[in-house]
Parts: structure tokens; sequence; C-alpha cells
């Protein structure tokens, strides 16, 4: 198992993201995940489940940030068909669940033997905020998702670019974020250092994809709203556009190269080419 981002992980045989095909305990894996998170939303290929007592309103909110983020222009076809196979192949999935007690829970009852094959990211509606700037509080779909995008798809479809581990161009732009490359936490970060993230339980590739998401996110302006520096300066300094672009210019480059087609407008939770819905009743 490979640990991310908070639970993002996948669960594997040999440590490979993608699929073997189920047979035996893969099975009667995927059985009980089925059964704990009953809700399913598919978007291009790639699901959001949710438990029972998930709130309709806010997964539907995180499929349309994903919609948004991987189809940006609305044109009903993903904006990087290469990022979304990738996902596909990965078995990416966001899990909702009501809060972090739900999550903690389901893993306490099952381990991480009972998760199904792929790549997994969390998201629980106690996070998910619709709207939440405006009240001074972060979204987290826009964080929890793009994970899942950039994890399972991007590092995968561009692994020299957008790889999690050393030498990648991600990777050697972080490197000079953080003030040089630590494959341990530094205590103190070197002066100057403008991502300074300090979970111990973070590694590189962790570092790296979390990285990424204090880029794309404050390019995109998710990061700019009243207060919101003060919440995150202990990590990350440039949560505007204008910051982003002159202090990071490595990864503002990779980020806004035309052949990637990563996103240029920030999701609203409102995906227009396309009504989502639930599979089956919710």
């Amino acid at each position: 198992m490979n640990i991310l981002p908070r639970f993002l992980f996948c669960v594997v045989l040999l440590g490979a993201c993608t699929g073997t095909g189920e047979s035996g305990d893969e099975e009667q894996a995927a059985s009980g995940f089925d059964s704990l998170f009953p809700k399913h939303i598919d978007v291009f290929g790639v699901s959001v489940r949710g438990t029972a007592g998930t709130p309709d309103d806010k997964m539907l909110h995180a499929a349309n940030v994903m919609a948004e983020y991987l189809d940006n222009d609305a044109d009903g076809v993903p904006d990087n068909a290469l990022v979304v196979q990738a996902m596909q192949a990965n078995d990416a999935t966001l899990i909702m669940t009501i809060d972090f007690a739900e999550l903690d829970e389901i893993f306490s009852e099952i381990g991480v033997d009972g998760m199904p094959e792929g790549v997994l990211q969390d998201q629980n509606a106690a996070e998910t905020r619709p709207g939440g700037a405006a009240d001074g509080v972060f979204d987290a779909s826009f964080e929890e998702v793009l994970h899942l995008i950039t994890h399972a798809g991007y590092a995968y479809a561009y692994p020299d670019a957008f790889g999690e581990s050393p030498g990648t161009s991600l990777a050697n732009a972080m490197d000079k974020a953080r003030g040089g490359r630590f494959m341990q936490i530094p205590d103190p970060y070197p002066e100057g250092a403008w991502y300074s993230y300090d979970d111990q339980t973070c590694d590189y590739g962790c570092m790296a994809a979390e990285y990424i998401y204090w880029g794309l996110t404050s390019l995109l302006g998710a990061q700019d709203f009243p207060g919101r520096l003060e919440q995150i300066d202990n990590e990350w300094r440039l949560n505007t556009p204008e910051l982003f672009e002159e202090h990071d210019p490595a990864l503002f480059a990779l980020l806004t190269d035309p052949q990637y087609a990563l996103p240029t407008r920030l999701p609203i939770g409102n995906y227009t080419a396309g009504e989502l819905a639930f599979s089956g009743d919710p």
C-alpha cells in the first residue's frame, strides 16, 4: 500500500496501481466495499462513491467539481483523454463519508485489505463546502478531487513531467520551492522557502502531490479570499495568482503548458455540459 495525502492510496498487488481482475478475496473486498459505499456517480468513467449517510448534494457537488476539472471548457469531452484513461486504468475512486469519524469506523471495521483494488481518495461531507469562500472557509473538493486527478491521472500519463519522485519536472520545481531536495522534512525549512509542508507522515511523493495542489489552486484563485493566507502560510505562501506566477516560475510554466491541458478556470460545482446523476437509487 502506498500512502499519499490523507487517505489517498493504492490498494493493489505488488504496489502497482492497475487492475489485475477480481477473484476470491478481491471479489469479497469489492462486495464489502459496495455495501459500505452504495451510492455511486460516474464522471467520465471515474467513480464517486458515498456511504448511505453521505448527503446527496455534497456528493453531487464533488462530482461536478471533478467534471469541471476534467472538462474545463465544458464541451462534454475531457480536455486530456490520456489523463482520464490513466484514472480509469487505475480504478480511481473518490470515496465520500459523512465525516472523518465515519471513515475511521469503516477502516476499523474492514481495514485496508477490505478495500477494493485501485487508487482511492477520501473526502467527507463536513469539509465539502460549496461556495465556502464567501464565508471564509475552504471547500475541500478543490483539494481532494484534484489529488485524485493528479496522482492517478497526470502522474501516470506524464511520468517525466508530473511523476512524484525526484527528478521529474514537478519534483524539480518543488525542490526549489522547499529550498532543497529533502527526502525527509527539514527542521527548520531553509529561509526563503515558500512551500514548507511539515506533516511527518508525508513522504516525498506525498509532498509532490500536495505541492501541485497548492500551485494549481492558487493559480485558479481558490486560495485567494480574506483570511485564507493566515490559515495556510505555515505551509504555503503564494496564495494568489500574481504571487504564484512571480515567485514560482518553474511550476507556473509546467501548469500553464498547453500540451497538458490543465484547468484554467476554477470549478464552481456546476458542470454545464451535462447533468450528473446517481447510478440507480441513491
